[in-house]
């Protein structure tokens, strides 16, 4: 299957390809303000983001640095800061 103009990289889902290298801006979690409301897992578009039995986890692999977990954080848990590369 070849890839169509404009294409990065071929359709499929997420897992399938590692795409936090794109990122520019790097989430960052404050353990200690985070309530594990769960509203940064809902509203990932990459299911980058998820609860374990202590904390929330961001899977940078996988994170675009889209901030959308930021933005819905109620608690400003998450930051967005300049990715380091």
């Amino acid at each position: 299957m070849g890839l169509n103009i404009g294409c990065a990289a071929a359709p499929g889902q997420a897992r399938d390809n590692k795409t936090g290298s794109w990122r520019v801006f790097k989430p960052e979690v404050d353990h200690e303000k985070c309530t594990k409301c769960g509203n940064c897992v809902m509203v990932c578009p990459e299911t980058a983001v998820y609860l374990n039995d202590d904390a929330v986890v961001i899977d940078l692999d996988f994170c675009k640095g889209c901030g959308l977990c930021a933005e819905e954080c109620p608690t400003d848990a998450i930051t967005m800061n300049l990715e380091d590369k």
